[in-house]
């Protein structure tokens, strides 16, 4: 918004230097982003925020400066008689869109081009220079904040004005000679027979003021925010006329607006003024605020010690009205103020942010993290020790996504069809609301692959959404995890050796996971699952309920991605697990004997898993077996059908002393002894 200097000095006295009035404003809010001179003038370029509409005009900005220096606001004035039609010269249809509607007739004007102080003024803010009419009503809306339009009364069927929604099919030329089509959600203002301008908005080419104009019919109005936004955005048309409009304006400024106007056009265009219409169908009060602690809230909320007296000065000159004691009246440019805490944002701004002291709040202690943040926190940090980096993916997805992922059982469907629907998507194919964290990851994985990345290691923690209306009324929100691996790994215990990841090593991430949540390891136990490899899927259970899936990419979905290597992914409700109470952490001193490993390979049928095997050989209880872990499987030739070759590791240590070979091979041999009577095996 510019603002030029010699225009502020009519309106209040100033006389600090430009560079100053440019500190001063900055100091109370005002921020600038830049001061120019031009010619003998000086434009301040100043930032407004959109809850400022009241600043959109020099007005406005003079309010703030006569505030902040305490020196005089000088109102235009003027002694105009508001002599009535003897008809009805303007009626509204639609009093929800439009607030208040004065019309002036001005008879006998002379179109031509505008004097060169005025040509200045207009030029200095950015404005062209079109005719003394035209010229007029720009100049007197940069005055004062209040948008108007001129029209051709002589072109107005019936010389009269209706203000009503647009009819369905309707269509208008607007003043930059655009065809625009209109719908019942538009107000336009109207004669008897068809639109004249889209309100709030821009005016009609055929009934604006050309050379051969004679008499004028000035309208200065008051439209609803919500409307003219819509309406502005729906034509794809944003005036400067809407911009203020959008912001609301002042609905008691239209009369002094109309007859500036009006003062003006007698001036400069010879005209002679008639008659004036002013429709106020409902008189709208200003906002009553309710301050019974002020004082107080001031000291509270900003650290500064402003006097009662001060403080009914300063919202005095803002024009702020004090009713009662404890209550307030809002003036009616300032349609930001309607809380206490607005009252006092207004006090502490005109006292000074500057005079706010430095001094550090007392007490309190340094906050910390929720228990649930901070579990999280060493969830990620026991991931990310195993090599996994932690993806962040949009929480909106393509409709094709649709039933092709399983949620957890917790969302309350086993089938992801149902989304939750965006009504005005913001980034273009991605119109539904995640019902799994899946589509993300993967497309993370896909990315990856397309720049050569082939071992990857990801998770992510995110919330997912379902239609189900929870008792709020809001579609479902449930935070999970999913994790995903592919490729290859260094081995530990091999120089340069790699290996393919597999299953088991998504299942040993959920232990960690487990691990780190301080809770019980889950259990594992085949399934079916619609995204998943039959027979390389299972059921992830804590505490007998299924809590997520964990499982190979089925073939259809990685085709669907392009993958050309197996992906396997697991994904788990873990807002129900961060409910579930921690174990307390069991201290155990670290070993002083070291441990000697034996690796075992062994032939087992496929429906044996490395569960059975595991809990099999821990069930016997030697105190020696301190561990035992999955090291590789293999499935191939050289094995019958049905089969597959597990590699498993068996750690032995004592507390007590060094173990020798022969007492390792004897407690060996004897769990091995003992396992091929419970489980079906063949060494190899």
């Amino acid at each position: 918004m510019n603002i030029s200097y010699k225009w502020l000095q009519d309106l209040v006295d100033l006389d600090l230097p430009a560079e100053k009035l440019a500190e001063k404003l900055t100091l109370i809010g005002l921020e600038l982003d830049g001061l120019h001179q031009a010619g003998d003038d000086w434009v301040l370029d100043i930032e407004t925020t959109s809850n400022r509409g009241d600043c959109l005009s020099h007005l406005g900005v003079a309010r703030e400066v006569s505030v902040s220096t305490r020196r005089s606001l000088r109102l235009p004035e003027s002694e105009l008689p508001h002599e009535e039609p003897d008809r009805d010269l303007v009626s509204i249809d639609d009093p929800d869109l439009c607030h208040r509607f004065t019309a002036r007739i001005i008879r006998n004007v002379k179109i031509g081009p505008s004097p060169d102080w005025l040509v200045r003024r207009l030029e200095a803010v950015g404005e062209r220079p079109i005719n003394n009419i035209a010229d007029i009503t720009n100049y007197a809306m940069h005055t004062l904040g209040q948008p108007m339009h001129a029209f051709d009364l002589d072109k107005l069927a019936e010389g009269r004005i209706i203000v009503r929604r647009a009819k369905q099919g309707e269509s208008l030329v607007t003043l930059d000679e655009v065809e625009r089509k209109l719908d019942g959600s538009m107000l336009a203002i109207c004669d008897a027979e068809k639109p004249l301008a889209v309100g709030g908005v821009m005016g009609g080419f055929e009934s604006g003021i050309g050379e051969d104009t004679v008499n004028v019919l000035l309208e200065v109005a008051c439209f609803d925010s919500l409307s003219i936004r819509s309406t502005s955005r729906e034509l794809g048309l944003s005036t400067e006329a809407s911009y203020r409009f959008e912001r609301g304006v002042d609905i008691e400024n239209l009369v002094r607006a109309s007859d500036f106007a009006s003062d003006l056009i007698a001036e400069l265009a010879g005209g002679e003024i008639g008659e004036f219409a002013d429709v106020y169908p409902t008189k709208r009060e200003p906002a009553r605020i309710d301050a019974p602690e002020l004082r107080s809230e001031v000291l509270r909320l900003s650290g500064l010690d402003v006097s009662q007296d001060e403080i009914e000065r300063i919202l005095s000159d803002l024009g702020i009205e004090k009713l009662s004691a404890d209550s307030y009246r809002s003036p009616t440019w300032r349609h930001d103020l309607a809380i206490e805490e607005d009252l006092v944002e207004e006090v502490v701004r005109i006292a000074g942010y500057d005079t706010i002291g430095e001094e550090l709040p007392s007490g309190g202690s340094a906050g910390e993290y929720q228990p649930s943040e901070e579990r999280k926190r060493r969830l990620r940090g026991a991931l990310s020790t195993l090599g996994y980096s932690e993806a962040i993916s949009y929480s909106f997805i393509d409709s094709g996504h649709q039933g092709v992922f399983a949620s957890v059982p917790s969302l309350g469907t086993s089938e992801s069809g149902d989304f939750v629907e965006i009504r005005d998507p913001i980034i273009e194919g991605a119109s539904m609301m995640r019902p799994s964290l899946l589509p993300g990851i993967l497309d993370a994985v896909k990315v990856n692959f397309n720049h050569r990345n082939r071992d990857l290691k990801l998770f992510e923690i995110g919330k997912v959404f379902v239609p189900e209306a929870n008792e709020t009324g809001l579609p479902l929100e449930k935070e999970l995890l999913s994790i995903c691996i592919t490729g290859s790994e260094l081995l530990s215990d091999r120089e340069n050796a790699v290996r393919k990841m597999d299953f088991y090593d998504l299942k040993g991430a959920l232990e960690l996971v487990f691990d780190s949540l301080r809770i019980e390891r889950p259990q594992l136990r085949p399934c079916k699952v619609s995204h998943l490899q039959a027979g390389q899927s299972a059921e992830v259970l804590e505490g007998g309920s299924v809590v997520g899936y964990v499982g190979k990419v089925n073939d259809g979905v990685s085709a669907g991605y392009k993958f050309k290597q197996p992906v396997f992914v697991a994904e788990i409700d873990l807002e129900s697990l961060l409910k579930k109470s921690e174990e307390p952490p069991a201290y155990t001193s670290l070993p002083v004997y070291p441990s000697v490993q034996r690796d075992v390979t062994m032939a087992i049928k496929r429906s044996v898993s490395y569960g059975d095997v595991r809990q099999a050989i821990t069930g016997q209880g030697f105190e020696l077996l301190r561990n035992v872990s999955y090291v590789d499987v293999f499935e191939g030739q050289g094995l019958a059908e049905g089969e597959r070759a597990v590699t498993i590791r068996l750690d032995y240590r004592s507390d007590e002393r060094t173990l020798t070979e022969e007492e390792v091979d004897s407690v060996h041999s004897e769990i091995l002894k003992n396992l091929a009577s419970d489980i079906d095996f063949e060494l190899r």
